[in-house]
């Protein structure tokens, strides 16, 4: 079944949903596959492959609403699928703010090529994916006879979808992607074990990373760890790597969501227009992006995407708004969830920041650890180096980092120029001055 005939079908389920009973209908069909494949100890360890077909079924009857799925695409069993969830539905509590969007959210989707979806897809065969993973697990274990375990992974994804609503919309969408990493442990004659890990996402075949490049840098960092100290606890500079600030991201973004404020667990409910960060903080929610691992042209509920700004040199401007929380708040729906994230990078590289700091901390990695959107509170276990006037002294280990994002993100005083391009989130490395810091 390709996407014209997916589309026939999701017009044909929104019709029978409505004439057995339903006021509004929303119907999602796609097709999903996805291959993964794990080498170790210079074995093929794991091939995965799994295919499915489903339905997506909404369904809004006087203030009720369900939704249902089905990988049983036969009209035959549609039928009576259908009729059973209509008649389900009608048993349920009333919900007055469970609705379509306003079909006016749907005009203005944009009729270009975000690139996403990889014509070649089916020139990477079984041999070729296998023989990448082989590749990315050598190329590791060949640095050092001190690397004493690695993992290589590779995997793949490819969906096709179409959403129709039955208040006016219908969309297609086509979607590949490429993930090659590895996981790797090394040690030294006290038998420390440190490892390392990478995993990059790209959309086209092409643009699969230099797989040596990557093994070789993720054992290179394993062995940077030899040697960590615990530290005393204190107020240090913090430079987080561009490849794990999204961990601090995440903690900014839950409060901006609307069903956070709704519920009352947001620490920025009321801060609209307001100062939250530094004037180095400028953040854009961007689903156009060319090969944007969150690119898309609609959103979850058909809406049109758009670029928005959502913080601007550290003023907060929007918040992530979808048509029930918007409709709790009487707020304009916006966009219900995150697309691409891009920032607005600075001049310097890591390394000219790192030679800026006197006293400070590197972090490469966080490890556990929670945050609180109601109060804005955060604690993470980190993973680093000890800065001394630009120069890394040692490795660190058993230190967290905690504080509230309100205290937190106008202490940023430089990003990177170096954003993260294998993550819906581009995030730059970023410097904060005078962070809190737990350690012995």
């Amino acid at each position: 079944m390709n996407n014209k005939e997916r589309l026939d079908l999701a017009n044909w389920v929104v019709k029978t949903a409505q004439k057995a009973g339903a006021r509004d209908v929303a119907a999602n069909i796609g097709k999903f596959r996805q291959i993964s494949i794990e080498h170790r100890n210079r074995k093929l360890d794991v091939l995965n492959e799994s295919t499915q077909n489903s339905l997506g079924l909404d369904v809004y009857i006087n203030n009720r609403y369900s939704t249902y799925a089905t990988c049983d695409l036969r009209k035959e069993s549609l039928s009576r699928f259908i009729g059973e969830a209509v008649a389900m539905t009608k048993y349920l509590g009333e919900d007055i703010y469970r609705t379509l969007p306003d079909p006016k959210y749907y005009e203005g989707v944009k009729a270009v090529d975000l690139r996403i979806f990889d014509q070649s897809y089916d020139s990477m065969t079984s041999e070729k994916r296998v023989r990448l993973a082989k590749e990315i697990e050598e190329a590791a274990l060949s640095q050092s006879e001190n690397v004493v375990a690695c993992t290589a992974y590779y995997n793949d994804f490819f969906a096709e979808s179409v959403k129709v609503h039955s208040n006016g919309f219908d969309g297609m969408r086509q979607a590949t992607s490429f993930s090659i990493g590895l996981e790797v442990t090394v040690c030294d004659d006290k038998e420390c074990r440190p490892n390392d890990d990478d995993y990059l996402t790209v959309r086209y075949i092409k643009d699969i990373p230099d797989h040596q490049k990557m093994a070789v840098a993720a054992v290179k960092r394993a062995f940077s760890k030899i040697g960590q100290k615990k530290m005393v606890s204190g107020k240090f500079d913090m430079i987080v790597e561009n490849r794990s600030g999204a961990r601090l991201i995440s903690a900014l973004l839950g409060p901006m969501r609307a069903s956070a404020v709704q519920q009352k667990g947001s620490c920025l409910e009321g801060m609209l227009g307001k100062k939250i960060a530094s004037d180095k903080l400028t953040l854009i929610d961007d689903p156009l992006l060319e090969n944007g691992l969150g690119s898309r042209l609609y959103d979850d509920e058909g809406m049109a995407a758009k670029r928005r700004i959502m913080i601007e040199k550290g003023i907060l401007k929007s918040f992530y708004v979808d048509t029930y929380y918007g409709r709790k708040l009487s707020w304009e729906p916006t966009v219900g969830d995150t697309s691409n994230m891009t920032f607005e990078c600075g001049t310097k590289s890591v390394d000219e920041m790192i030679a800026q700091m006197g006293k400070g901390i590197f972090v490469t990695n966080f490890i556990g650890g929670n945050s609180n959107s109601t109060t804005g509170d955060f604690s993470y276990g980190i993973i680093g180096q000890y800065i001394e006037n630009g120069k890394m002294v040692h490795p660190i280990n058993e230190m967290n980092v905690s504080g509230n994002i309100l205290d937190l993100w106008p202490k940023l005083v430089e990003v990177g120029n170096d954003p993260y391009i294998y993550s819906q989130w581009r995030r730059p490395s970023m410097y904060f001055k005078d962070v809190e810091f737990s350690g012995v």
